[in-house]
């Protein structure tokens, strides 16, 4: 400056030294407290409150339910193949019997392996194997040329139905806290309506066609799933117990998009998790009350609702061939023709199967 010392100068120095030296520290104290607040960060539990239900879980809950509604379907044929092999082939009752029985031998070998296939590639590759397997041998068991070979293709069926549950667990999943239960149970009623479908493709299909047709045209929906499974995205709770947050991420911020949401701020991070569940946890002290309560609650859900099934079309199939009517008295006048069942025993059979949609209104 014009007519300043040389002392006025060191002094003016001076000052914004010790100015600099104060707006550095300032900084830097800035900087440490920045440091010291937590960063923000959620779960996929937080993410899936914060998006809530909307059009993505309105999506897969149609997509999931479809393979509901299939493995309904190849379950309810069991009740229609049978009757109709007894009579065409000949069959004694015990081979019929058989045929139903391979099925559920192969959901009981296959059910812990689709389980494990699921907790160590993905709930989505579990079932989009289960349901592939499902559909090629339910295909090719319409081409069956003799006894052996339709109870060993019907027996790789029951196999790949073993691993439709895995549909539940990968919808539950996608699913906010307060829309589980009853979401799930609207996949029960799937259930329903593809074993109302079979016994509607029978009544259409049987009298005219055959079984052959019958085991075909049971798969379309097997076929209709398996084609839209590229849709469907891996389980983000999956994906972040395995490693992958990055995928988890996408497939949360997609889920945030279609439903016209945001997710919460921050990171996302992992579950609290020490180590994989195993089989023998089952039977930890806490839990083995709760487990042999649920199997024998599904024991006996099982026994008697395919029971049901079963010997429902064996009564319409039996008839009254073995009574006949002589004034008020019933005297026996067996046949040994064998009856096989007709449009009107479907029809009867569409009402018994009706029956299960009033006992999913109770439950909702």
């Amino acid at each position: 400056f014009v007519g300043q010392t040389d002392e006025d100068q060191g002094t003016d120095a001076e000052i914004c030294t010790i100015a600099s030296n104060f707006d550095a520290e300032a900084t830097q104290s800035s900087s440490a407290s920045g440091s010291n607040k937590p960063e923000e960060t959620f779960t996929v539990d937080d993410a899936l409150e914060a998006i809530g239900f909307g059009k993505f879980q309105w999506k897969i809950s149609f997509l999931t339910g479809l393979s509901w509604v299939a493995d309904a379907m190849e379950m309810m044929i069991l009740s229609i193949l049978g009757p109709q092999l007894h009579c065409e082939w000949r069959l004694p009752s015990y081979k019929v019997a058989l045929i139903t029985s391979v099925v559920f031998i192969g959901m009981g070998i296959s059910s812990p392996i689709w389980g494990n296939v699921a907790d160590k590639y993905g709930r989505k590759v579990g079932l989009k194997v289960c349901m592939c397997w499902t559909l090629y041998y339910g295909l090719l068991s319409a081409f069956a040329p003799a006894y052996g070979w339709l109870l060993f293709l019907r027996g790789l069926v029951g196999f790949g139905i073993g691993g439709a549950p895995q549909s539940v667990t990968l919808y539950s999943e996608f699913l906010p806290m307060k829309a589980r239960g009853i979401c799930i149970m609207l996949i029960a009623a799937f259930w329903a309506i593809g074993a109302v479908f079979e016994v509607l493709l029978a009544l259409m299909v049987m009298p005219d066609l055959g079984w052959r047709w019958m085991l075909g045209l049971s798969t379309v929906p097997l076929a209709i799933f398996v084609c839209f499974c590229f849709w469907l995205p891996e389980s983000p709770r999956f994906d972040v117990l395995s490693g992958r947050r990055e995928k988890a991420m996408a497939t949360l911020t997609r889920i945030a998009k279609e439903n016209g949401k945001t997710l919460p701020q921050g990171r996302l991070i992992a579950y609290n998790q020490n180590e994989r569940g195993r089989f023998k946890d089952l039977f930890a002290p806490q839990y083995w009350k709760t487990t042999l309560l649920l199997w024998f609650i599904w024991f006996s859900n099982a026994f008697s609702y395919y029971g049901i099934i079963l010997l429902t079309t064996e009564l319409f199939q039996a008839g009254d061939l073995c009574a006949m009517t002589q004034g008020a008295k019933i005297e026996p006048d067996c046949s040994l023709e064998c009856r096989y069942l007709t449009s009107a025993d479907y029809k009867d059979l569409l009402w018994t199967t009706l029956a299960e949609f009033p006992d999913q209104h109770a439950v909702y």
